[in-house]
């Protein structure tokens, strides 16, 4: 007995020192990445990983802001277009799942399969005919091009009705009905609560390829004022002969933020679907 609970100890230890050592690897990159923001370009090519801060966070912010785009601009465009492009996303695309589950119509599967075949095709295929569109009715140099196709996501409608399909009991829909809750009423103070940790999952998903973005941004927005974090830190570059790493570093750090305030707001709820979904009655 002493001896199998010898395996189970010893078990235990390599799976907390390999998660131990995993989770260090993870956090390692972003640590160097910060630390770099405080360093200068000749202290990083010297020396390209260290793990003692500097003190050349305000001139490398000076290089940033000393461009003819202001950092902090950067990050307010970034904001808007992420949050509202979450917003749009999770909602609808949450609209149109209930949709598909809680009605019975006649072409609902057709649709459905649509909506398959539409994940299908590759995003680039349509960006020229996407641009030439906004470009027409005149929806260049403006966020909106950015944001509103996120109205129609069918991946996260797919995602959301198979979560739909599993917690959702149209005993509950029918009972809001009787006591005279409307459609919508019904949906927002009932549905959606329901739903938080899958909104929580695709919520991190979508605001993180949106604060990513780089292409479209790019050809949408011309007008240094309109730029996003992820252009502005591309601008950085200048030439190959006198590339501003530390400045870089900061643009790329002050990109990252956002993401982990966003991670960590959102992550208890995810947490808490994992357990909702262990527990058996």
């Amino acid at each position: 007995m002493s001896n199998q609970y010898g395996k189970w100890g010893v078990f235990k230890f390599i799976v907390y020192a390999s998660c131990i050592f995993l989770g260090f690897l993870s956090v390692f990159p972003f640590v160097v990445m910060f630390i770099n923001a405080t360093r200068s370009t000749d202290e990083i090519w010297r020396e390209s990983i260290s793990l003692i801060p500097s003190t050349h966070l305000l001139s490398n912010f000076g290089v940033f802001a000393g461009k003819s785009y202001n950092p902090l601009v950067g990050l307010m465009n970034s904001m808007i277009i992420s949050v509202s492009t979450t917003i749009c996303a999770v909602y609808f695309s949450s609209l149109t799942a209930y949709g598909l589950v809680a009605y019975s119509w006649k072409l609902r599967q057709a649709f459905f399969t649509f909506i398959l075949v539409i994940i299908m095709i590759p995003a680039q295929v349509v960006n020229i005919g996407f641009y030439q569109f906004m470009l027409q009715i005149g929806l260049t140099n403006n966020f909106l091009p950015l944001i509103l196709p996120a109205i129609a996501s069918p991946a996260m409608v797919f995602f959301m009705r198979q979560y739909l399909m599993a917690t959702l009991s149209l005993d509950i829909v029918d009972s809001a009905r009787i006591d005279g809750a409307k459609e919508f009423f019904t949906f927002n103070r009932i549905i959606l609560p329901m739903m938080k940790p899958a909104i929580a999952t695709q919520a991190i998903f979508v605001f993180v390829g949106s604060w990513n973005n780089f292409f479209l941004p790019l050809i949408f927005l011309t007008d240094s004022s309109l730029y996003t974090m992820p252009i502005m830190v591309s601008l950085l570059r200048g030439d190959i002969y006198r590339v501003q790493l530390g400045a870089i570093y900061l643009g790329l750090s002050l990109s990252v933020l956002p993401l982990f305030v966003i991670f960590f707001s959102l992550s208890k709820y995810i947490i808490a679907g994992v357990q909702l979904g262990g527990v058996k009655e």
